[in-house]
């Protein structure tokens, strides 16, 4: 694979094979198709882009303003703006700079809030102590893991290959497992979680999710590698996208709350809420105690691979969708989107390094669409490579894969319930979202055309003819679909990875039978 260096300079062979191969995929492609982007897919595809290397220029880059960061800029070649409108809050502590994003009110970032060797203990931490028993992984649901975890495992067959042990699915012969069905995957829209409703979402019915009967077995050294997510305090519940209290609150280890309740109490929130015209629901803004009171009781360790993406989502399985939530960014630096309360927001972009801390907090911050659709590769910086025998597997690691980002949050804010001891008192009332699916647009619709061959579970490429089957519903005057439905069969070759939905879109595109159907939901 070529560097990120190489592909910054239009004289290298890298860059001349990359664009040749760029300009063939791109010969045919419909220039109409993106005009059916909202403003966040839009930004979303352009940052994914692997070629030609997106331009950073309008990007915040934080870092720039910072001397001591220069050689991490240098050595990862990605380097964005610090021109891109912020605002430097005056009331953080003499060490801590803290700023603001006037298009995102409630947005605060802490550059360098994390010590060096702070970021090394979270990563050693993320890896050792949360990715195993008794914390949920996303590994846990398919595999039977041994009980100290992947990482550990790994750890030991470095040292004897024969501890690289094989690690065997759960599903077997007559077990309940999940056969891959045909046809479109099944989307979860869950409803907002509100104080109303909670206990209605409490009593909803959370099975375990079935494991694959597809998963083979593999060694732990393998299954490092497919490590995505780890769960932190209150167990959520991916089946349903709420969280799950009958099983208790995992613990939060006093490292990360520490300093969760640190990045927050380093804002003035005064400069914060200066003018603040949100709306905060019945109850008063809280914001005038968060250095106080502020408290984590659930979040996720997220793993990022170096072609991951988090796509564009809402956070909404909080009862408290106002207290902050802490998010750290450790190991290859990330490009993070935010915008509004829809996707026809324009987002603005912020490039994270590692030992960045963002806060989102509000009523306005905590429902606006964010992701992450770009992890910078070779963007590790000096301090987290090399210097002893015992940190090389770590490094080994993040300059292979992985982007650790860890994101906590205050579920339960002042709201008690069978399972938790807290006093009560209401939060806002939240505003009912619909259960419908939604497009790349955001505009509600009644077809999802699938990334992933559905028998195999992978993902479709240019070597693949892909033939899909469609059923788009009859709808009413006000968008809703009725009993009836009609039925198309699509087929052709698919132009390159990534691109299948593209692909099919545009031969129902040129058959004339989406385009009125889109047009007409909008």
């Amino acid at each position: 694979m070529p560097s990120s260096s190489d592909l910054h300079d239009p004289t290298s062979p890298a860059y001349k094979k990359a664009k040749r191969l760029y300009l063939k995929a791109t010969r045919t492609r419909n220039p109409a198709l993106e005009l059916d982007w909202s403003p966040f897919r839009a930004a979303e595809k352009k940052f994914k882009a692997r070629f030609p290397p997106p331009d950073l220029s309008h990007v915040l880059d934080l870092a720039t303003l910072d001397p001591t960061r220069e050689d991490e800029i240098d050595q990862g070649v990605w380097r964005g703006s610090h021109e891109v409108e912020h605002t430097e809050l005056s009331g953080a502590g003499r060490s801590t700079k803290a700023y603001t994003v006037p298009r995102i009110p409630g947005l605060v970032i802490l550059p360098s809030f994390v010590s060096h060797e702070k970021q090394r203990d979270l990563i050693r931490w993320s890896l050792c102590d949360q990715a195993r028993y008794p914390n949920e992984t996303n590994l846990d649901i398919h595999y039977l893991l041994p009980r100290d975890g992947i990482w550990n495992t790994s750890l030991s067959a470095r040292e004897d290959p024969a501890m690289d042990i094989t690690v065997y699915p759960k599903a077997t012969e007559g077990s309940r497992a999940t056969e891959e069905t045909r046809g479109p995957r099944q989307l979860v829209n869950n409803t907002p979680a509100t104080p109303d409703n909670f206990s209605s979402i409490s009593e909803m019915p959370k099975p375990p999710q079935a494991p694959s009967a597809t998963v083979k077995p593999a060694t732990s050294s393998e299954l490092v590698y497919k490590l995505r997510w780890a769960n932190i305090g209150w167990y959520y519940h991916w089946g349903t996208k709420q969280y799950d209290f009958t099983k208790g609150k995992g613990t939060i280890d006093p490292r990360v709350r520490g300093l969760c309740r640190d990045a927050v109490a380093a804002v003035d929130w005064r400069e914060v809420y200066t003018d603040d015209e949100a709306d905060w629901g019945e109850a008063e803004p809280s914001w005038t105690t968060w250095n106080e009171t502020y408290e984590p009781d659930a979040g996720i360790v997220n793993f990022y691979q170096t072609k991951d993406t988090l796509m564009a989502h809402v956070d909404r399985s909080e009862v408290c969708a106002t207290s902050p939530l802490v998010s750290i960014s450790l190991g290859n630096a990330a490009v993070f989107l935010i915008g509004g309360q829809t996707r026809d927001s324009e987002p603005v972009p912020i490039l994270l390094r590692s030992g960045d801390v963002v806060i989102m907090s509000g009523p306005e911050c905590r429902r606006a669409y964010h992701g992450v659709p770009r992890i910078l590769e070779g963007t590790l910086p000096p301090h987290l490579q090399s210097t002893d025998a015992d940190w090389e597997p770590y490094e080994r690691c993040l300059v292979s894969t992985l982007t650790t980002n860890t994101e906590d949050c205050t579920v339960l804010r002042n709201f008690s319930h069978a399972d938790t001891p807290a006093p009560l008192r209401r939060n806002h009332r939240q505003k009912p979202f619909t259960s419908a699916m939604e497009n790349d647009a955001g505009v509600l619709v009644d077809l999802y055309v699938p990334r992933k061959c559905s028998a195999t579970n992978r993902l479709i490429t240019s070597k693949d003819h892909a033939s899909v089957q469609i059923s788009i519903a009859d709808v009413d005057a006000n968008g809703r679909a009725l009993s009836t439905s009609t039925t198309f069969a699509l087929c052709g070759q698919v132009r390159s990875q990534g691109e299948s939905d593209d692909s099919l879109n545009r031969l129902a595109t040129q058959a004339g039978l989406l385009r009125n159907v889109w047009s007409y939901q909008k």
